[in-house]
């Protein structure tokens, strides 16, 4: 699963893989199923129309579970038409890998950006490079992105679902949090 300090677990090199967001229109229900948590466009669709709104159920600091290994994740309160996102994967006790997330507004929907680091904080992403989520749908209390979905829990848990690809398989990942103050 995790190897060693340098990390690049096959969760994350995942996200890398070209999970090719088409689009989805606004007020249609353009998305269909990629997984059993996450979705993907139907084919010719447009990506919805979206707003930080409608990601403001992230914002805070969350801990838990991801990849079996402890994890913490915060989201600032939007300001400039972005919000930031940390993320900390831990090996035992140790830090294993962390993310910068910036989720943006980009032609009236939005975008979830994420660079990648290893415990040294190395970038695995070379300069200028990220993975760019797109936003594929959302309901009052969820965000989908291709291939990463959030699903708020009550106003203190969080789930996450991400997809990704272990040989010629497409799993699907839990990410399971709870607010801390």
């Amino acid at each position: 699963m995790i190897e060693g300090k340098t990390v690049k677990p096959m969760v994350w090199i995942a996200t890398s893989v070209a999970f090719g967001v088409a689009c989805a229109s606004p007020g249609a229900l353009a998305a269909e199923p990629r997984t059993e948590h996450t979705f993907r466009l139907a084919e010719g669709e447009e990506r919805p129309a979206a707003t930080l709104d409608a990601a403001s159920f992230l914002v805070g600091s969350w801990v838990g579970t991801a990849f079996g290994e402890k994890a913490e994740e915060s989201w600032s309160a939007p300001t400039g038409d972005s919000m930031v996102g940390t993320f900390k994967l831990f090996s035992g006790d140790e830090p294993a890998m962390y993310e910068i997330m910036l989720l943006t507004v980009e032609d009236g929907t939005l975008s979830l950006k994420v660079r990648h680091f290893n415990a040294d904080f190395t970038a695995w992403e070379d300069k200028g490079d990220y993975v760019n989520f797109q936003l594929v749908k959302h309901d009052d209390g969820e965000l989908h992105f291709g291939g990463l979905s959030f699903y708020r829990r009550g106003d203190d848990r969080l789930d996450g679902y991400i997809v990704m690809r272990q040989g010629d398989e497409v799993v699907e990942q839990h990410l399971a949090y709870e607010r801390i103050p």
